[in-house]
């Protein structure tokens, strides 16, 4: 079969010829569709970046062999009843309408239907139920981010033992990987190098082949950092600066203060954010949205305070537990509001094409959940748009953001799984979903933070901003344009990077020229006593200075410098080094 030919509607499924015409499969999509057509296997596992169509060819595939009579009906599984309607709706543009609000307790459906769509907590509730409809009739089963189905045993168990009887299984996911053990139905597993098994996809298409193709959007992630404060609930008081190499314990207590909504941190953040998006609607996108993606209720209600008190406008406050929580979501993907908040929504429960900049305000840290968070951004609508998304400088969310690109596999059986220096504990509390304040948050109280734009990250490359520190540098990268190519992207960030660095050039060459005084502004300096706290506070700051421009001499990370720093000189985190200790790393750091 041609690829000509793969293009063409299948019309003898349609209700209404007239609804016949369907877009252009994208390359990806034909090739996946000519390989299944060419084998006609059982089973079938495409995965592919949010964003790049894999509900068209889920359908392009039902179409098919409906067509033919491979298959008599279809049905869709979805982790949540918004992506229910969402694929109803889809299916229903294709010409092949599918019941959305099947019920367990009905058992059936209009004829009127050619199938039905569920979700996999249907599914585990009544297994022997969907079993039956599936041995009925010939059955096509597409399920959707298939990897949820290994969210309980309870659920892989179901689907397996639901949809074993099927003629024909296709799963669809952009996200193959789990952080656990437990296999994912109907995926296929081959052997490791090391002795454990990974899933095997039979047709793959990443972020990075999306962004060639310009399937999807270029993103750019600016991480912000900050001084942070704390008391514990024995009365202690700390300070660490966001990002920089801390204890799992001192970087959670850092990142929650960092999100209170009563501190300067996410004011701040919030504002860059908005001006982003302003700059993104006055400058070619004039519909682009924007989202908070908040850990829990409480928060959701602040942070949506602030941007009111900041824009003059409510924004939109989509909760997981709220029956109108779908309705919203369409209402505001359908409208030209600017913002949107949502707690637990944004994994595959969002689907807002206009979206354009997001503000990461959760201690969700699992490679899943952020990669199903920036999914959200990167559907692309018309060529030049640009996502920008906003985060705290937690080193794990660095990570992630900087491999965006990297495609992920389903291990099982890994001897030792990667857990980026975190403990499993607290990696486990990180991703905890809490309405209400729990141990942790009673264990301290946050005292307040500041924030600063520590590093722009993009395709893999970080540009660093903390070794200047103005407000200028941060609008330069807040007020890049809204309609660029992704080479555009990154020729640009290269070019505000070089000219940063050469101002720093500059203003070191004008410091040996000015040695001289600066030693007389020194000497009187001396005579006027300064506070332990205005001293630390500059030598942490020249610290950070000296680091940053090691990291863009180098391309050590800045955590790895600082490790560094604390092996040949000793001392603890600096946060919490003693002014001679800060010294010592400075002059050492000179030295290299």
């Amino acid at each position: 079969m041609s690829e000509t030919q793969l293009d063409h509607p299948v019309r003898s499924v349609l209700s209404d010829p007239a609804q016949a015409a369907q877009r252009p499969l994208r390359a990806w999509q034909r090739r996946a569709l000519a390989k299944y057509l060419s084998s006609s296997p059982q089973d079938f596992t495409a995965v592919a970046t949010p964003g790049a169509g894999k509900t068209t060819f889920g359908l392009r595939i039902a179409a098919e062999l409906l067509a033919d009579r491979t298959v008599e009906q279809v049905t869709v599984v979805a982790p949540t009843e918004h992506l229910k309607y969402q694929w109803a709706a889809a299916a229903n543009g294709a010409g092949i309408p599918l019941d959305p609000e099947f019920r367990n307790a009905d058992g059936m459906t209009s004829s009127d239907y050619r199938g039905v769509v569920v979700t996999y907590a249907q599914i585990a509730a009544h297994p022997t139920l969907h079993r039956v409809r599936t041995e009925r009739r010939k059955t096509l089963v597409i399920m959707d981010e298939v990897h949820h189905a290994g969210d309980a045993k309870s659920w892989g168990d179901a689907v397996r033992e639901a949809f074993t009887p099927a003629i024909r299984r296709l799963a669809l996911t952009g996200t193959p990987f789990r952080s656990d053990d437990t296999p994912i139905p109907f995926v296929n597993y081959e052997p490791d190098g090391d002795g454990s098994m990974r899933s095997k996809a039979d047709s793959s298409y990443g972020y990075s082949d999306a962004l060639r193709d310009g399937v999807v959007r270029p993103v750019i992630f600016l991480a912000y950092s900050g001084e942070t404060r704390w008391r514990t609930n024995a009365g202690d008081e700390f300070s660490a600066r966001l990002g920089e190499p801390l204890t799992a314990e001192q970087t959670a207590r850092a990142w929650r203060t960092a999100l209170d909504p009563a501190g300067e941190w996410i004011p701040s953040v919030l504002q860059a954010a908005h001006t982003r998006l302003q700059q993104l609607r006055n400058g070619g996108v004039p519909d682009a949205g924007g989202l908070v993606i908040a850990s829990d209720h409480v928060t959701a209600k602040a942070y949506a305070k602030t941007l009111e008190r900041m824009t003059g406008t409510a924004p939109v406050v989509v909760l997981s537990d709220d029956p109108k929580a779908s309705g919203r979501i369409a209402e505001f993907a359908d409208s030209d509001d600017q913002w949107m908040i949502a707690v637990r929504m944004v994994s595959e429960g969002v689907d807002v094409p206009r979206l354009a900049v997001g503000v990461y305000a959760t201690s969700a840290s699992t490679p899943l959940f952020f990669a199903q968070a920036v999914g959200r951004f990167v559907r692309a609508r018309r060529p030049g748009e640009t996502a920008s998304i906003f985060l705290p400088s937690v080193p794990v969310l660095l990570e992630l953001a900087s491999q965006l690109e990297a495609e992920r596999d389903h291990v099982l059986g890994k001897p030792h799984r990667e857990k980026d220096g975190w403990d499993d504990e607290l990696l486990a509390d990180a991703n905890r979903t809490k309405d209400e304040p729990g141990e942790e948050e009673k264990a301290f109280t946050s005292l307040g933070a500041d924030a600063e734009l520590d590093q722009v990250i993009y395709d893999g490359s970080s540009f660093g901003t903390a070794a200047f520190g103005t407000s200028e540098d941060e609008q330069d990268y807040l007020g890049l344009p809204g309609l660029l190519e992704p080479d555009q992207v990154r020729a640009l960030l290269r070019q505000r990077q070089e000219q940063q660095l050469e101002g720093v050039g500059k203003r070191e060459a004008a410091d040996k020229a000015q040695k001289a005084a600066e030693r007389a502004e020194q000497a009187e300096q001396a005579r006027r006593p300064q506070s332990v706290q205005e001293r630390l506070k500059g030598l942490r700051k020249e610290l950070n200075t000296l680091v940053s421009l090691q990291h863009h001499r180098t391309r050590k990370p800045h955590g790895a410098i600082h490790n560094e720093l604390r092996r040949i000189c000793g001392g603890p985190p600096t946060a919490m080094a003693t002014a001679e200790q800060l010294e010592e790393r400075i002059a050492t750091l000179r030295s290299w």
